[in-house]
């Protein structure tokens, strides 16, 4: 999925109409169904029905249509600013961020990069994974901090920074915060605070599914804030990696059964062609110790 491919399916959705979509996207007929088509491959099911000259959207259309409306704007709003003028001397670093990837760590070295780079002007945007490799593609973003990469891609420079263990969160008060580790079958009994930004969401609930422990999902959110919040107050549990807690009150526990984690990147544009604070700044984070807390 790219953002061509997301441009050209909502132009789609304005008219409904593939003969002036595709017009108005710039691309033949042939071109935008195949489009289409490879976008609905990837999301794993049907985007439009199409019955004679009747085309309207499926649920599922109807859907990832917010959503990629969002993406487009983010690109948008980031094109912009990284079009504009820098103010005095200053150099823009345009900074894309997951967010699932808590501030924690990153926040401190940002601050420290800034101090080594005054020239610097840094701007962070919050993104998906997909659609911040994909501004970095497109030359929006000058870089993007990601968990585990989708694939390997020749045009990106990738930088490993730290590896962080996906724990269940409970509040300091829960019965979990005496154990040792927590059987997966206790689970079943708990109200679940469920991050829906989570990389290994699915993956965490077919474990669970395995040993028919699957807890009963009470709250769900994009906001990481929030559901953390919710969490130490003792409003449920939630699997959170190790790195990324930013709620006091808050204690992370191993799951039996569930080992996984994630490797945080920084992904740019391979290549000296890059700008120099860019270079300057990949340069940094490649010395930096990323030492346990």
């Amino acid at each position: 999925m790219n953002i061509a491919q997301v441009r050209q399916f909502l132009k789609l959705t304005e008219s409904l109409n593939f003969t002036q979509a595709a017009r108005e996207s710039g691309v033949t007929q042939p071109t935008l169904t195949r489009s289409i088509q490879r976008l609905e491959e990837q999301l794993g099911g049907r985007l439009l029905f199409r019955d004679g000259k009747d085309t309207r959207l499926t649920a599922l259309g109807m859907a990832v249509k917010a959503e990629f409306e969002t993406i487009l704007s983010s690109a948008r709003k980031i094109k912009t600013i990284v079009h504009q003028n820098a103010h005095g001397n200053l150099e823009k670093l345009s900074l894309g961020i997951v967010s699932s990837i808590a501030p924690m760590r990153l926040s401190r070295f940002i601050r420290k990069a800034m101090s080594l780079i005054p020239s610097s002007e840094v701007i962070l945007h919050p993104v998906s994974r997909t659609s911040g490799i994909e501004l970095v593609l497109a030359g929006t973003l000058d870089g993007c901090f990601v968990g585990d990469l989708p694939g390997t891609n020749h045009k990106l420079s990738v930088i490993e920074l730290f590896r962080e263990r996906l724990l269940l969160a409970c509040a300091n008060d829960h019965r979990f915060a005496a154990m040792a580790e927590v059987p997966t079958t206790e689970l079943a009994r708990e109200t679940y605070v469920d991050r829906l930004n989570c990389e290994f969401r699915e993956r965490v609930l077919e474990i669970l599914a395995e040993d028919s422990a699957i807890p009963v999902p009470r709250l769900r959110s994009e906001r990481e804030d929030w559901l953390q919040d919710v969490v130490a107050m003792g409003g449920g549990v939630s699997m959170v990696p190790e790195h990324s807690v930013i709620a006091q009150g808050i204690v992370l526990k191993q799951v039996k059964g569930i080992e996984l984690d994630r490797t945080i990147n920084f992904v740019s544009v391979s290549g000296s062609g890059t700008s120099m604070v860019l270079q300057e700044f990949r340069k940094i984070l490649r010395q930096e110790t990323w030492a346990d807390e």
